[in-house]
């Protein structure tokens, strides 16, 4: 029955975000509510809620940091030389700027942090897209894409997560799973390509030595026309970001305090005048304040999904009904049914719940639990289009899409993804059939 009401409140709240008869941010708030006094918990309520608030708050302080860092170093010009340069080897044609966008995303995304991917990313790509009449939501599709593949990373938090809930090292778990993080990468281009052409046939754009984009590319190089570009710092500004991205891997310090401390520096460097940092953390505050409440709604939905023992009750439903003949293919049905899972749950809830008790389950058919670790990755390019992940409400915030609107166009290509991967992983022998 608790099951039964798990899998009904989510087909609801997927249903009412994707038709648009409620915001992400509102269903995340009050569907959990709703359920959990239907199914009588009513006198926890507020408890497992508050629990779930707590358990997204240092990720809810880390958004809003990256958020004021990133949007500081955007204004002082720290990108800008790779803006000039995409926009001179792209020169206005539609296809060229697509596959662009999906090159920079996969580099950005080794730092493992989908916010700071998007932040970037967005920033950069977002004018060439708006200059020329390309669709934005094009832009936050591939973006998800790419960093869906490179959510697989050792430091990007499924994988860390899936090494501790198996006690298993990098090496058995995420060295193996590099050929099938390849061939997703590899279909992320065809997609970006694919997007590119329709595009282009779209907006009927041949012309690929557009010189008003050489002439942009020089403005944004030199900083012309702003005030608050700082060219002279850019070297400075640099080491400061990249000397934050390794304390991020090398885990220095939690991630909220390196980008508090990152922040901190940077605005008194870039900006020492007092007036002047009040005026670039109210240019941020609008876009952190609806990322960060965003990330506070999911806390309540996670918080009473786990609180009433919902996410339990749904995983061994599933697991139970897996027939015995079908035991031998544990690993396959693994990768193909984490898809669904990590879409509908928290990372946290499936790796640390749900993941060793199908280990444990497949053990009995003597697969090891590295192979169903690896299995658990596949399906993680969906996990990103999941309404459950924070960073993705930021990428939509960013190009003006709806929530709803990025998963319609955007969870068959990363059902593809997941396949393409899932096919490489059997090819290789990275997981038995």
């Amino acid at each position: 029955m608790l099951a039964l009401m798990g899998f009904f409140m989510i087909i609801v709240f997927m249903f009412l975000i994707m038709t648009k008869r409620l915001s992400a941010m509102i269903a995340l708030m009050v569907i959990p509510v709703v359920f959990a006094v239907i199914g009588g918990f009513w006198k926890g309520i507020g408890k497992m809620a508050l629990d779930g608030v707590s358990s997204v708050a240092p990720t809810g302080i880390m958004i809003l940091f990256a958020i004021l860092y990133f949007g500081l170093m955007i204004d002082a010009g720290l990108f800008d030389p790779v803006i000039s340069t995409i926009l001179r080897v792209v020169k206005g044609d539609p296809l060229k700027i697509a596959i662009g966008t999906a090159v920079l995303v996969i580099l950005v995304s080794l730092d493992g942090d989908g916010t700071t991917t998007y932040m970037i990313t967005i920033s950069a790509m977002l004018p060439l897209y708006q200059r020329i009449g390309m669709k934005p939501i094009v832009l936050a599709g591939i973006a998800v894409s790419g960093s869906g593949v490179m959510n697989l990373l050792p430091w990007g938090g499924p994988t860390a997560r899936a090494m501790s809930a198996l006690s298993l090292e990098s090496s058995e778990l995420f060295t193996p799973v590099i050929p099938s993080m390849i061939g997703g990468l590899l279909f992320v281009l065809f997609i970006a390509f694919y997007l590119g052409r329709k595009e282009r046939k779209r907006l009927g754009i041949a012309n690929t030595e557009n010189e008003v984009f050489l002439e942009q590319a020089a403005a944004i190089e030199v900083g012309e026309g702003n005030v608050l570009k700082r060219p002279k710092l850019i070297w400075f500004n640099g080491l400061l970001t990249i000397a934050l991205l390794v304390g991020l891997i090398m885990e220095v310090l939690p991630p909220a305090i390196l980008f508090m401390l990152g922040f901190a520096i940077a605005v008194m460097v870039n900006y020492p005048n007092m007036e002047v940092q009040k005026e670039r953390v109210a240019a941020y505050a609008g876009n952190a304040l609806s990322v960060v409440s965003m990330i506070f709604a999911a806390g309540i939905f996670t918080g009473i999904l786990s609180g009433t023992k919902m996410i339990d009750a749904m995983a061994n439903t599933l697991i139970a009904h897996v027939p015995d003949a079908l035991g031998p293919h544990f690993a396959v049905i693994t990768a193909l049914i984490s898809a669904p899972f990590t879409f509908f749950m928290s990372n946290d809830a499936f790796y640390y719940g749900v993941l060793p008790l199908i280990a444990k389950a497949a053990a009995s058919y003597g697969l090891d639990p590295a192979v169903i670790g690896r299995a658990s990755l596949l399906g993680l390019p969906v996990h990103l289009l999941s309404p459950l992940v924070p960073s993705t409400y930021l990428l939509v915030g960013m190009v003006g899409a709806e929530f709803g609107d990025l998963q319609r166009s955007f969870l068959k290509w990363a059902c593809g993804s997941a396949l393409v991967m899932i096919v490489v992983a059997l090819a290789v022998g990275v997981i038995p059939f």
